[in-house]
């Protein structure tokens, strides 16, 4: 199995700091942010990384090479020639020919502890499409973003019933190369296929409890800059 982290993002709400360096690049405790996303995949077996590019994209190659030294191929879809930005869900159609049939995707600008390799003994079923690693709602994000009733997702706005939570899509998940391969090339949302497969009972979800952090904003940078005591 491969995984793809995303890293082709502008980085509007950090700048001036993503004005010259792309966000995956931010150092966090001593190394680039996109480096622990690379370790804990490494340290979960996964040898085969997806990255793709557009905003300021030749440095993160020339920071990362080929992944040797983390002992992973980085594989990168370059996004920049391309004559608008994809979006998260185009990023993936443009990158099929590097995916697996399943994948696990990785937001490039979250910094957590989050251990792979519960998605890797979690194989899919056939009927389901996506798994989507969920968190409990920060401030800046209170309502949410899918219902979770066991491990089922639904749509906040008209599936969630008195048991059910609603909580925050973490920016990890297991997906399903086959449910991008019929979307034409171009700029596509993420979030607007999800709702469309989970109103469809296509797609599962699973509680993360644990270091999870959005890395959006200067504020929310300097939480995780120096290392939880």
């Amino acid at each position: 199995m491969r995984a793809m982290i995303l890293a082709a993002g502008r980085g509007e709400r950090l700048r001036p700091l993503t004005d010259h360096t792309p966000k995956p690049l931010i150092p966090i405790q001593g190394k680039p942010l996109i480096v622990h996303h690379i370790e804990r995949l490494a340290k979960a077996g996964i040898t085969d990384i997806i990255i793709n590019l557009n905003h300021l994209a030749e440095q993160i190659p020339a920071a990362l090479g080929d992944g040797s030294r983390w002992h992973v191929h980085l594989h990168y879809s370059w996004e920049n020639h391309l004559p608008e930005a994809l979006e998260t869900a185009g990023g993936i159609r443009h990158a099929l020919p590097l995916l697996s049939s399943t994948f696990i995707l990785v937001n490039g600008d979250i910094f957590t502890d989050f251990p792979f390799d519960e998605l890797l003994n979690n194989p899919l079923n056939p009927e389901i499409d996506f798994r989507l690693v969920m968190v409990a709602n920060p401030e800046h994000h209170p309502k949410g973003d899918f219902s979770l009733n066991r491990q089922q997702l639904g749509l906040c706005e008209t599936d969630a019933q008195e048991a059910d939570t609603c909580l925050t899509y973490a920016g990890i998940g297991l997906y399903k190369k086959s449910m991008f391969a019929g979307l034409p090339e171009g700029q596509r949302a993420l979030g607007t296929l999800l709702r469309e497969k989970i109103a469809t009972q296509r797609g599962q979800g699973q509680v993360f409890s644990g270091l999870w952090v959005d890395v959006g904003t200067q504020e929310r940078l300097e939480q995780v800059q120096n290392p939880i005591k």
